[in-house]
């Protein structure tokens, strides 16, 4: 039996008489830059995160620079974040010219601990980036309790956690901007990529708008150097389809998570001590990855690829120990909790239409790898 880390093509013959006449509408009207998809399509994300503003991007990655930018942060600012996180978080601070000052995670949600932050908050702090991994909400209540009295933006990093909650509030809602990826192995997908930024400030909406369309309006006249931010109207129109399946598809994650953790600690491998499982510490965790802690991690990944199950490393290299923050002054030992999860975490198959045989089988192999020692 193969199981595949994703299959999105069993997603898309549930959706594809909707998607193709959604693309093919766009198709006959010929406006693919900024057509009406793209106004709709930003409605319909920021109500479900519950903002009233969507400034459709590029990509997740163009969100988070996009917020910066129309922050003015730049060079002699820095932004605190997590070094557990995929590489744009970071990247996007570098790019700004500002500096990523990095705190360590919470060793269960491998969220950023928020209790740590305020200790990393200088005179230069000008925002902070948290990062809902894995589909859970980081602890926002400290953290937004340490913006608001130092003056300081909040940015979600919601990349992976689009209709996840804290306290009952939408990812993406409780700082001044959240921003979202479209990119296709994301709980809502785009064909290629595609993002959103959301805030419940109608200024700033005008300005992340602004900014995205290279810093001008009207056309020709230009207030910033702002950048092709643009969200495609293809897109648009497909993420706006899928956008009406998300809760079907989360409660197949969340279904299939459960299904998980049922069948390993029937297994034994959780008494053993060899396998630990992710934990649910806020009111909706929607599963992007399916993240377990392994003994002997990379031996493991091993055994399941050459049995053709899918499985995916998140994240090898901490961003303090990446070669090209290397002028940060960090060394190997300053995120214990980072570094030991790039050790011993492991996502897998966790997609909403796994089927009952394919989980069992992952978990029987699992159990099969340490049963040999």
């Amino acid at each position: 039996m193969k199981v595949p880390l994703l299959d999105l093509v069993r997603q898309y013959e549930c959706t594809k008489d909707e998607v193709q006449a959604a693309m093919l509408a766009v198709v006959e009207k010929q406006l693919f830059i900024m057509g009406p998809q793209v106004k709709s399509c930003e409605a319909a994300v920021a109500a479900y995160s519950g903002c009233q503003f969507g400034v459709g991007t590029s990509s997740g990655t163009d969100a988070i620079l996009l917020a910066l930018m129309a922050e003015g942060i730049g060079t002699g600012d820095e932004v605190i974040t997590t070094p557990y996180t995929f590489f744009a978080t970071g990247g996007c601070v570098a790019r700004t010219g500002a500096r990523p000052v990095f705190v360590d995670i919470d060793p269960v949600t491998f969220n950023i601990r928020a209790d740590q932050v305020e200790r990393a908050v200088t005179e230069k702090t000008r925002a902070i980036v948290p990062v809902h991994l894995f589909g859970q909400c980081a602890e926002m209540e400290p953290i937004l309790r340490v913006a608001s009295e130092r003056g300081l933006i909040v940015m979600e990093d919601a990349a992976q956690a689009i209709g996840a909650e804290y306290g009952g509030r939408r990812a993406g809602s409780m700082g001044q901007y959240g921003c979202f990826s479209f990119f296709p192995s994301k709980n809502l997908g785009a064909f290629g990529d595609g993002g959103m930024v959301v805030t419940n400030s109608a200024e700033k909406a005008e300005r992340l708008a602004i900014f995205r369309n290279h810093g001008a309006k009207p056309k020709y006249y230009h207030k910033w150097i702002g950048g092709n931010f643009r969200l495609d109207t293809l897109q648009a129109a497909v993420v706006e389809v899928k956008l009406r399946h998300l809760d079907d598809w989360t409660a197949g994650r969340q279904a299939n998570a459960g299904r998980y953790d049922r069948m390993f600690q029937a297994s034994g491998v959780v008494e053993k001590g060899v396998v630990v499982l992710p934990q649910v510490r806020q009111s909706r965790h929607i599963f992007n990855q399916y993240v377990i802690r392994a003994k002997d991690r990379d031996g493991l990944q091993k055994f399941l690829k050459e049995r053709e199950i899918g499985s995916e490393v998140y994240y090898p290299v901490p961003l303090h120990l990446q070669e090209c923050f290397a002028g940060l002054g960090y060394r190997e030992g300053d995120f214990p909790e980072s570094e030991k999860a790039a050790k011993e975490t492991l996502a897998l198959p966790v997609f909403p239409e796994l089927r009952e045989e394919e989980a069992e089988f992952v978990v029987g192999t699992i159990a099969e790898f340490y049963s040999r020692g």
